[in-house]
């Protein structure tokens, strides 16, 4: 299939851009590499009579380190991302998920800002966000705002960006001192949706006790997900004890609807999840530890 007819509209900076979307309406969407969005016109899951293309924006591109942030403009391609010494630096995390997403070709156009406002909840990027507290930069006409990860993922494909918003960059704390990050997923092939995966964050103390640690989950729900309850129970626990495998279970634990589809149950998606945190919180421990 084809997409249906629309018209392009190619604004050179974002005040022009996010102009264009609230005039147009909800029959205008935004368009940056397209990687999500072009298979979905293609297959007419989506309609739009009108596409802003971002990539002629100027100020959405670039990776900068701004005091105790990493800035990332929502332009900056998935490639970018994963080349810059910088993110490789200070935001690990970010850096090591980079990879998993789908193929050299999509990284090549597909950007950051696009993976995160589309907030499909089996995606890398916007379970990293959640998972290291990111700061989302936004714009429209009213002027511009941050918003927390922390309750930015709304739904299935749905954010707290309002209908005439576009997200313009995303910052991420740097690395704290004696800290850990590990990402596992598990997908049927290569490039392909994770089932499940989870993101770790640890850091620790000078005793080797837990100061802080983050588990976000993806693909295990309508949006990303925090294992709050397993997070605060692990606070101020020895980085040995207790084992990652009842880290697992009771990151798991505290997920109510876990979907279920022809690649597996809602209890296979469960195990695997509890697997996939158990594998990621002992790599980030043991790198927390050799720090």
């Amino acid at each position: 299939m084809k997409p249906a007819p629309f018209t392009y509209h190619a604004p050179q900076d974002a005040a022009e851009a996010v102009g264009l979307l609230a005039e147009l309406g909800e029959e205008a969407k935004f368009i940056a590499g397209g990687q999500s969005l072009v298979p979905m016109l293609a297959l007419r899951l989506a309609v739009f009579d009108h596409l802003v293309d971002l990539r002629r924006v100027a100020g959405l591109r670039g990776v900068e380190r701004r005091g105790d942030e990493v800035w990332i403009g929502a332009g900056t391609t998935q490639a970018e991302i994963g080349r810059s010494e910088e993110v490789a630096r200070n935001v690990p995390l970010l850096a090591r998920a980079t990879p998993l997403i789908g193929h050299f070709q999509i990284r090549n156009r597909g950007t950051i800002g696009g993976s995160i406002a589309h907030a499909d909840a089996a995606a890398e990027y916007p379970a990293i966000a959640l998972t290291l507290g990111a700061r989302l930069e936004a714009l429209s006409p009213r002027g511009a705002r941050t918003l927390p990860a922390e309750g930015f993922f709304t739904g299935m494909w749905s954010t707290g960006l309002a209908e005439d918003e576009l997200l313009t960059g995303v910052a991420f704390p740097v690395r704290g001192p004696r800290s850990g990050f590990a990402v596992e997923e598990f997908a049927r092939r290569s490039g392909d949706f994770a089932l499940a995966g989870a993101a770790v964050s640890v850091e620790l103390d000078g005793a080797a006790q837990i100061r802080r640690c983050a588990i976000g989950l993806f693909g295990l729900g309508s949006t990303p997900l925090r294992a709050s309850a397993a997070e605060e129970a692990l606070a101020g626990c020895g980085a040995d004890s207790p084992a990652a495998e009842e880290v697992g279970r009771a990151a798991v634990a505290e997920l109510r609807s876990v979907p279920a589809d022809l690649h597996g149950s809602a209890d296979y998606r469960r195990h695997v999840g509890a697997v996939m945190v158990a594998r990621a919180w002992q790599r980030a421990v043991k790198e927390a530890g050799d720090a």
